[in-house]
């Protein structure tokens, strides 16, 4: 089952449960110099219930065009892990979008669950800080919201390949040497293409307008302690005990031992790496094990509670028109 029809199930299945739902658009951001037309979706605060809403091949629990009222409202943006989707972590889009966020997010052309073409190639980690820097244009210039859209209090989240996303786009820079020796015992593409020196020599893309970020079980494979010297703002930072698809366990304590800028670390116990995803339906787990089986005694639903809590109060803190 692709990572559309993956979440679609899960999203219909958690449908019911919600009292009100987030209001749901569809997202098509052209292509442009800097790279192709990205699609995704934009969760925002609505008061009517909730329903199926159609989003390209998606249905997600929401209200459709829902009117907003309101005035500069925070912005969200958000970057999915590796072959993922824009509603991998819906359930925390709905949440900001309840306690009053603009949330966006887009799926990473040729890194998604639709589309492989680019997922084991060089150019993906090059490719999507830029498509993150472009959403932002779009939301606060070109979308259907973007006079909502309060420019001084963007924040990102990122998980995964998103994760590594959301660092470089706050401000890090790989350090593709660091990799080497680790490349020189692998036969990936990446790699090779790393051995190659085929990595630009150039900073990737940096966004100085994102002013607050949570990053979820990054993939720090290409840091190395002076990465992450041009990274100002506040992080919230977690890490699963076990990892997971590349990420290895304790992965971001890199992150958290070189980071200057204040910053939260939470380390979740008995998690693997997939736990940051919206928790699965039964069904769902049994079409897909690799990304819904938890460690025994984890309860996915449990956590998410805490988790999407907890960054729902980081972003208020740190987006907070009155926060230093």
């Amino acid at each position: 089952m692709d990572a559309h029809k993956l979440f679609a199930v899960i999203a219909l299945s958690l449908t019911t449960t919600l009292a009100h739902g987030a209001g749901l658009r569809a997202i098509d951001v052209p292509a442009d110099a800097e790279g192709p037309a990205l699609t995704g979706a934009i969760w925002y605060p609505c008061l009517l219930p909730p329903g199926p809403v159609e989003i390209g091949k998606l249905t997600l629990p929401g209200v459709k065009d829902c009117p907003l009222s309101g005035e500069k409202l925070p912005l969200i943006v958000v970057s999915h892990g590796r072959k993922g989707a824009f509603a991998g972590h819906f359930d925390t889009a709905e949440i900001l979008a309840d306690a009053g966020f603009i949330v966006a997010a887009i799926n990473h052309p040729g890194d998604n669950g639709s589309d492989l073409s680019q997922t084991d190639d060089l150019s993906v980690y090059v490719e999507r800080p830029t498509d993150i820097k472009r959403l932002i244009d779009f939301m606060v210039t070109s979308s259907a919201l973007a006079a909502n859209i309060d420019r001084e209090r963007i924040g990102l989240f990122g998980f995964s390949r998103g994760g590594y996303t959301g660092l470089v786009v706050i401000g890090a820079n790989p350090d593709w040497d660091s990799v080497t020796a680790f490349c020189r015992q692998s036969t990936d593409h990446t790699c090779q293409q790393i051995l190659r020196k085929e990595y630009p020599t150039q900073p990737l893309t940096h966004d100085p307008r994102v002013k607050a970020a949570v990053i979820a079980d990054p993939l720090t494979l290409s840091f190395s302690p002076h990465s992450f010297a041009a990274v100002h703002i506040p992080v919230q930072l977690w890490a699963s005990e076990f990892g997971g698809d590349n990420v290895e366990p304790h992965s971001a304590d890199i992150v958290d031992g070189n980071l200057t800028s204040a910053h939260e670390y939470h380390l979740v116990p008995n998690a693997g790496h997939f736990a940051f995803l919206a928790p699965c339906p039964a069904a769902l787990a049994a079409r897909a094990p690799a990304i819904c089986t938890d460690a025994p005694g984890f309860d996915r639903v449990a956590f998410h509670r805490q988790f999407d809590a907890a960054v729902l109060a980081f972003f208020q803190a740190k987006l907070d028109k009155t926060a230093p």
